[in-house]
């Protein structure tokens, strides 16, 4: 198989890989428009790796194919959809199984929604987003901390000073998200440290020679891997223990977790996914938000001046936040411009149809998000950021359709606008941002866009 090394995997190769492993044999032709394999073994792998990503690669299929195409992973058909019409044919509104956390847990060993009765899946998602908004309803001070901390850092700055949005904003993320999950034990700078370790050795491994062995073939990477994946187990673990004996310090998720009678292993399993997505998830939100609010002035006012008349010179509540629908707006559109989450995927659980195509029972089901969200008959002037497209009511339902916002929407990603609000609320307020001359930011796209480069801005005081 591909070497993947120089492959950059997303998540939907780990849910490929668990397709193949659950359906090994199956090999039939949807009669869709797209591409032949390449290789007889390979399907056109080696074409996804020599545009870059699987997003890079979807946007030229579907640029030469049409909104429904297919193409081969190994000896498996996969089809591509790639407008919100299809999407809108396709997509289950009653589905209830996260595919996001489902392919977390299976690629780490852990029991998903696969393995597990309707029902049990369905509680255990309930128990899971509520643990989380019970964790921000009592932990709302601490994000609002935290987000001043920051601010009042970058306020000290001289405003010639260049300042790294990903170092800065991923640190933020790594606090937030280890204190409100995990409880006060990592308000010590060393406990997020060594957790900001781990976690980005399991993070860079996620996806990498899941098909083709390749972590397998590395005893460095795979014992990297393994030890940091064993360590951050074992932490969860003790956590779990103090909290059993002594409590949290505070009402944090594991608390949550704990109290809704899920057994040590479950608890450790929901805060590894969490703690996991949640931190980059959310610091990408808030990288992606902050650069562009740098290169849009007009923006920025008119979001200061909504942060204004709601909540005048207090500061955002829990509460508050439903009523800040510019910044909302904001939110969505960055989503949509960074293409936040490039990629989504299911498996056709029993034969179905897309306009006139048939698409077989077990056939892998590409949505290629990054693809729609840059559609112009959907999106006009696609690669402008726009927050003003969602006053319009058919944007907002194609958006929630994409499972961005609404009852679609995964609790980690509702969990990071929460924070980029109380964030924006308190740095529009106080600073104004800029963008540096002659910067081009590209984006990195894997499981989540990121910056391939550090984003760099300047701020300077508006009083």
């Amino acid at each position: 198989m591909l070497d993947f090394v120089i492959f950059a995997v997303t998540f939907v190769v780990i849910l490929i890989g668990a397709v193949l492993y659950l359906y090994p044999s199956s090999r039939q032709a949807s009669g869709i428009p797209g591409l032949n394999p390449t290789e007889e073994k390979d399907g056109n792998l080696q074409d996804v790796v020599n545009k870059g990503s699987l997003h890079e690669f979807l946007v030229g299929l579907h640029d030469q194919f049409g909104p429904v195409a297919s193409f081969w992973f190994g000896r498996r058909p996969v089809v591509s959809l790639g407008t919100v019409d299809q999407l809108r044919q396709h997509i289950n509104p009653n589905k209830t199984m996260d595919s996001f956390e489902t392919m977390l847990k299976s690629l780490l060993g852990y029991q998903s929604g696969w393995s597990a009765g309707a029902t049990e899946t369905v509680l255990r998602k309930k128990v899971y987003e509520s643990a989380i908004n019970t964790t921000l309803q009592n932990n709302f001070p601490l994000l609002q901390k935290l987000g001043e901390e920051l601010v009042t850092k970058w306020q000290s700055f001289p405003e010639s000073q260049h300042i790294p949005l990903c170092a800065h904003l991923l640190g933020l993320a790594m606090k937030t998200v280890t204190q409100l999950a995990l409880g006060d034990r990592f308000a010590n700078d060393t406990e997020v440290i060594l957790f900001r370790k781990n976690h980005d050795a399991i993070w860079s491994e996620i996806g990498r020679g899941y098909l083709d062995g390749s972590m397998e073939k590395s005893s460095s990477r795979k014992g990297h891997y393994d030890s940091a994946l064993a360590e951050m187990e074992s932490v969860l673990k003790s956590v779990v223990k103090d909290i059993k004996g002594h409590g949290s310090g505070q009402s944090s998720l594991m608390d949550s977790l704990i109290q809704a009678k899920l057994s040590e292993k479950q608890v450790m399993e929901d805060a590894m996914v969490f703690t996991l997505s949640g931190c980059v998830i959310t610091a990408n939100l808030c990288i992606w938000a902050v650069h562009f609010l740098s290169t849009a002035k007009d923006v920025q006012e008119k979001l200061l001046k909504e942060f204004t008349e709601v909540l005048g010179d207090g500061p955002v509540t829990l509460e508050k936040i439903p009523e800040l629908k510019y910044c909302q707006q904001i939110l969505n559109e960055t989503v949509r411009t960074a293409k936040l989450t490039p990629i989504a995927a299911t498996l056709q659980e029993v034969e179905g149809k897309v306009d006139q195509h048939v698409i077989p029972k077990e056939t892998l089901v590409i949505y290629a998000l990054g693809v729609v969200l840059q559609d112009g008959d959907t999106w006009p002037l696609p690669y402008r950021f726009d927050p003003d497209r969602f006053r319009e009511e058919d944007s907002r339902k194609s958006f929630s359709l994409l499972g961005f916002s609404g009852k679609q929407a995964c609790p980690e990603l509702r969990f990071a606008y929460t924070v980029a609000t109380v964030l924006l609320s308190s740095l529009v307020r106080r600073l104004k941002l800029h963008g540096t001359d002659r910067q081009v930011v590209e984006a990195r796209y894997e499981l989540v866009a990121t910056p391939k480069d550090d984003t760099w801005i300047t701020v300077s005081s508006r009083k």
